[in-house]
């Protein structure tokens, strides 16, 4: 492994940039069986609330693959975020 100063990586770059973890998980009917629903989980970096990779993900799915989509939940999360503090009354002593 070669370490270059200065050198960041590109998901390094996308967290500072806004970018944060997008889960989205999709049901889609099986070409085969139509009544059956299948379940496929995608996940990539990706900008709230427009989502531009999951919307060039589903769009590929739709032009590109058999099983038409049934439905998609979207879950996010910034991972680079302000510190949560709070405060705790008392007092702990250590010998």
């Amino acid at each position: 492994m070669v370490s270059r100063v200065g050198a960041v990586s590109e998901d390094f770059r996308k967290l500072a940039l806004g970018y944060g973890l997008t889960t989205a998980e999709i049901l889609y009917r099986m070409p085969d069986h139509p009544s059956l629903l299948q379940t496929y989980v995608w996940q990539n970096y990706d900008l709230f609330p427009k989502f531009p990779a999951l919307q060039d993900f589903l769009r590929f799915w739709q032009m590109t693959l058999e099983g038409p989509l049934y439905s998609v939940r979207v879950a996010h999360s910034k991972l680079i975020k302000p510190a949560e503090l709070r405060a705790v009354d008392g007092v702990f002593r250590l010998h």
